[in-house]
């Protein structure tokens, strides 16, 4: 008997619903193909690694980093030094494995560089990124609640500079408990940093906790207080994070505005139907699961497809 997919058994709830009479299908498509690409190398390269690795938080925000690489940053792996680029910056580090298969799939590195020696010593690709060792990684992150920090500054900075560049931080939901965070998006709202959109990984499990079983923030007025424009997506819907993005005003050079946040609706290990919860914050793969994973990712791609 088939499982049921993930999307069957999603209840999340999200504010603007899905339509897709309002963005371009054949991108859509496009990302995602590119995001299942992604979650079985994800998948493939935990099978490589030996012990445990981080899948449930990568799987997740999977589609949303999709997106961003392959269309909206504009991400050009021959100009990665553009003074104008937009800057994405991973604060959950601890999720690394998706942006090297990203900047793999793109061209940066092969898969084998990646994983032929992961997180041993000297090995540039350890399970936190770090911007001194690897191409494309904007900043050094992994001791949570200091992205966000990091993007009010290059956004300060960008908005002085006169450049119309944007700067996209995506966090975790149980990382948002750090002080830090909220001392960034105070200061964010009071300045007006409209370069800055702050994208909340919101896949309801911590490596401890299920949502509602240990700190609870509403997100949409908490933003909102401190002078935010909020968005709510399904994050596992590619439609709707292809409109959320496309949406986004223009940033104009000088002028204050609000900042976004994108509270981003997901899933804890979307794609493969038994990695769910605080116990597929990390895991591993064997050769038990893994075609029994590479066999879920389709299926709940067909399954997108056919919503």
């Amino acid at each position: 008997m088939t499982p049921p997919s993930q999307l069957d058994q999603k209840e999340n709830d999200v504010t603007n619903p899905t339509t897709a009479l309002d963005v371009d299908l054949e991108l859509v498509e496009h990302l995602e193909d590119r995001a299942a690409h992604i979650r079985k190398q994800v998948v493939r390269g935990a099978y490589l690694i030996p012990g445990t690795v981080h899948l449930g938080g990568p799987l997740s925000a999977t589609d949303v980093a999709v997106a961003l690489y392959y269309h909206f940053l504009g991400f050009d792996p021959e100009n990665l030094d553009d003074p104008d680029r937009n800057r994405f910056i991973l604060s959950k580090g601890h999720n690394g494995v998706l942006l090297y298969n990203i900047l793999a799939d793109l061209g940066l590195y092969t898969f084998d560089e990646v994983f032929g020696g992961y997180n041993k010593p000297h090995h540039p690709f350890g399970m936190h990124p770090n911007m001194h060792y690897i191409r494309g990684i904007e900043a050094s992150t992994g001791s949570l609640g200091h992205g966000l920090s990091l993007g009010v500054g290059l956004s300060l900075a960008n908005r002085a500079d006169g450049r119309t560049s944007r700067t996209f931080v995506m966090t975790g939901d149980g990382e948002m408990e750090e002080g830090s965070n909220w001392e960034a998006i105070m200061y964010a709202g009071s300045h007006g940093l409209s370069n800055l959109v702050a994208i909340v990984d919101f896949n309801r499990s911590t490596g401890s906790f299920r949502h509602g079983e240990h700190m609870v923030v509403d997100w949409k007025p908490a933003f909102e207080s401190f002078g935010w424009d909020v968005v709510e997506i399904d994050g596992n819907d590619m439609t709707a994070v292809v409109r959320a993005f496309s949406q986004l005003p223009p940033v104009v050079p000088g002028e204050k505005g609000k900042p976004v946040a994108v509270i981003s609706n997901t899933v804890k290990g979307f794609g493969v139907d038994f990695m769910n919860g605080p116990k597929w914050h990390l895991g591993s793969i064997n050769d038990e699961n893994l075609q029994i994973a590479i066999e879920s990712i389709d299926r709940n791609k067909l399954a997108r497809r056919s919503h």
